[in-house]
């Protein structure tokens, strides 16, 4: 018997203001919930000012059925570096990480494994910088970082900033493959594919797509990005 796919969402949440410029984590939490999705990495979760108190309240997010992984800092802060990641029941964490990103900008990436129907799982969540050569040598401290762990199947979900068709990224991650890119910004008319995912080859993208269902096209100036996943067999065994 098949399992059923698993499904993975990354969305930048631009502090839960919309491009009508209100605040409204009640509206960023319905666009979240429409994903369907067993785990959503989330950037700018947070507010940008010290203590960096979460944008979107960690009791509206639980009231949803929604378990945090523990990424936050002392002062209420969802996430690190603004990343946050939300998985739903039937996802149980075995490890969290934070890993430190080089650049001008303050930059992070978050590590979670899982235990998930599909098997065990790597998300790394991330947002990375404004510059090309910054965004590089993120990749590559965040590559460090992961060949010094135990293999799992991985997958890189988050806001990579990056305008192009994604070669550059390609070149600088040797772990995963990145999906084909649709345009996810900006929400009204996107024409640039800055939210993207990328999958190790043990894992396969059953579909994928942009959510445009509203009020996404409101919420953030970032579309919601998913994929749908399935592991592939182990050579050897069927």
């Amino acid at each position: 018997m098949t399992a059923a796919p698993f499904r993975i969402a990354t969305y930048n949440l631009q502090k839960c203001v919309g491009l009508d410029l209100r605040r409204r984590p009640d509206r960023t939490l319905r666009v979240i919930n429409a994903l369907a999705a067993d785990v959503v990495v989330l950037q700018e979760a947070d507010k940008r000012m010290a203590p960096r108190p979460a944008a979107l309240p960690h009791d509206m997010v639980e009231e949803e059925g929604w378990h945090i992984l523990p990424f936050g800092q002392p002062g209420g802060s969802l996430g690190w570096h603004g990343n946050a990641m939300l998985v739903r029941a039937g996802v149980r964490t075995l490890q969290t990480a934070h890993i430190e990103l080089p650049g001008l900008e303050p930059r992070g990436a978050i590590r979670a494994d899982l235990d998930t129907p599909i098997g065990a799982l790597r998300v790394i969540g991330l947002h990375l910088g404004l510059v090309r050569r910054y965004r590089l040598l993120q990749l590559g401290a965040i590559n460090r970082a992961l060949r010094q762990l135990p293999p799992m199947p991985t997958v890189f979900a988050g806001d990579f900033n990056e305008w192009g068709k994604g070669a550059a990224l390609d070149a600088a991650v040797k772990l995963v493959r990145f999906l084909p890119a649709s345009a996810s910004y900006p929400a009204p008319r996107p024409v640039a594919p800055l939210d993207r995912i990328a999958l190790s080859p043990d894992l396969l993208a059953l579909s994928s797509g942009v959510h445009r269902g509203r009020p996404a096209h409101i919420a953030s100036d970032h579309l919601p990005v998913w994929a749908d996943l399935a592991t592939l067999p182990q050579k050897g065994r069927e």
